[in-house]
């Protein structure tokens, strides 16, 4: 049955294991999306411990990019996908850019692979949990970028949020049901 639920928070507010959770609790196959790339030793770290959280049956992908096409083309039936996470995602193709460039461009890149995913969502029938970090709740970034991060990152949310049958709101790992 489809359906999407969007798990949102700060740094460590228990969104991805809240997410995991869920999926479990689904008794459905999952398919694990991890966005997140290995750049340096700490990051590494990051991406070790994710995985030892997770049951060892799951499927994952990584796809830092791409997502609804690597859904797409996973050869699955009707199953979980949890999408780890929005975050990532929009920060991969933020730095994917080698050189300056406007606003816009990003902001189309971004929106491109959102509708992209949207898409891929309408065209299966999997239930979606897509982790995602909140991050309008800080101080405005005192860079270009950072404050272009946080405002892309917002207005993904928001999409995400409007799609999504339900969204959660994790707090000191306390989930609050927003929708």
């Amino acid at each position: 049955m489809r359906a999407m639920t969007l798990v949102m928070g700060g740094a460590r507010s228990g969104k991805s294991a809240f997410a995991q959770k869920l999926a479990i609790e689904s008794n459905k196959e999952v398919i694990y999306i991890a966005t997140a790339e290995s750049r340096d030793s700490e990051m590494e770290l990051r991406i070790a411990n994710h995985k030892r959280s997770r049951p060892s049956h799951w499927h994952t992908i990584e796809s830092p990019m791409n997502i609804g096409r690597a859904v797409a083309n996973y050869p699955h039936q009707s199953s979980l996908v949890l999408l780890d996470c929005m975050t990532l995602l929009v920060s991969n193709i933020l730095v994917s850019f080698q050189e300056e460039i406007s606003e816009e461009i990003v902001e189309t890149k971004v929106f491109s692979e959102l509708n992209s995913l949207i898409s891929c969502y309408h065209e299966l029938d999997d239930e979606w949990v897509i982790v995602s970090n909140e991050v309008g709740l800080g101080i405005v970034p005192a860079y270009p970028l950072g404050r272009l991060y946080r405002d892309l990152l917002g207005k993904v949310n928001q999409k995400l949020a409007e799609v999504s049958n339900r969204v959660y709101f994790m707090v000191a790992g306390l989930p609050l049901v927003v929708k």
